[in-house]
């Protein structure tokens, strides 16, 4: 069996070509510090859940006995998981991304890394890295997933979190644990939320637009307000979810005088399941959603999704998901959503 950090394998030693695919666009120099690595055009690579994405790691030469390394920057712990080595003829991958990882490998100097199936948790910021002995340099990429965030607490009242069960809560609503760039982006599309919840890197945080006085005074600018770092174990707040669209999905309503019960078997009639949080946000946001009827979901709870506002549907002048909370699981006063994946 091959050894993968096989340093004794050479490739053919390559000087940077004068001209094609490795010669970067006039007016944008490479900087001094890359001897190797090409600096990406694009540093962000925009996806969904669900598609493939690459993010591209191109070399100019092929040193003697090099390495690249693939690692993720996790905003949970700030480490770096490693995913992909390779030396060029062999390759190894690591970690729960294996499975779904590759090399492009397009030419000899290429080294980009591809993800199929895109998940939730891909989302963050990856490091291709030259090991060079002395001369090792690297290039960082950021996959960013279109989504939503909304906040999440649980049938019995806010404030019920530590930061683990957060992360389930988050998980089992088809969504995970937003991290601070997704609640800032929120915040700046609009979101207004006076209770503070967990981020994915321990930290709690709500995203004011409408300063007031429950919500930290009226002379407080609007902004993201912060409580820090805070214990995970005893410290307890909601939760801040994010999730994306899911291709080959769909959530739908059916109408009906139901109970949490009767709900659920009229989804599964139709060859589907009740819908989760996550799922009819993603819904609202993706593919408009837009209806004024309360139904029940997979938790328990009661909500709408809103696109156009209106008098008639709750008032409110802002697009979003309502909610009625989490009325008795006996009442029959509710139709019912539900979710057919791919």
């Amino acid at each position: 069996m091959h050894r993968l950090l096989l340093l004794g394998c050479l490739w053919l030693l390559a000087a940077p070509p004068a001209s094609g695919i490795f010669q970067r666009p006039t007016g944008t120099p490479a900087p001094l510090h890359l001897q190797y690595l090409l600096e990406p055009l694009h540093p962000t690579v925009h996806t969904r859940r669900g598609a493939t994405a690459t993010l591209p790691c191109v070399l100019r030469a092929l040193p003697r006995n090099y390495r690249v390394k693939w690692s993720k920057v996790e905003p949970a712990n700030y480490r770096e998981n490693i995913i992909i080595i390779t030396n060029g003829l062999y390759h190894k991958n690591y970690g729960p991304l294996s499975p779904r990882v590759r090399l492009r490998h397009s030419h000899r100097y290429d080294a980009s890394l591809t993800i199929t199936d895109v998940a939730l948790e891909d989302e963050g910021r990856y490091r291709c890295q030259l090991v060079n002995g002395l001369e090792d340099e690297s290039v960082s990429l950021t996959l960013h997933l279109e989504g939503v965030v909304f906040p999440y607490q649980p049938s019995n009242g806010r404030y019920k979190f530590n930061y683990h069960e957060a992360k389930r809560a988050c998980e089992q609503q088809d969504s995970r644990l937003a991290t601070y760039q997704q609640l800032y982006k929120a915040w700046m599309e609009g979101l207004d939320w006076c209770n503070a919840g967990w981020i994915l890197d321990g930290t709690v945080h709500y995203p004011i637009i409408n300063s007031r006085e429950p919500c930290g005074g009226r002379l407080l600018l609007p902004g993201v307000r912060t409580y820090g770092a805070r214990d995970k174990q005893k410290d307890r707040f909601d939760a801040f979810c994010f999730t994306s669209a899911l291709q080959g999905s769909q959530v739908y309503f059916i109408r009906g005088h139901l109970n949490f019960k009767e709900a659920g078997q009229a989804c599964r009639n139709h060859g589907a399941a009740l819908a989760k949080v996550g799922q009819l946000y993603s819904a609202w946001k993706f593919s408009q959603l837009d209806r004024c009827d309360g139904g029940w979901l997979a938790d328990g709870s009661v909500r709408y999704p809103i696109t156009t506002p209106r008098e008639r549907c709750g008032g409110l002048p802002d697009p979003g998901v309502r909610s009625f909370g989490f009325p008795s699981k006996e009442m029959r006063t509710y139709g019912t959503y539900c979710f057919v994946g791919k």
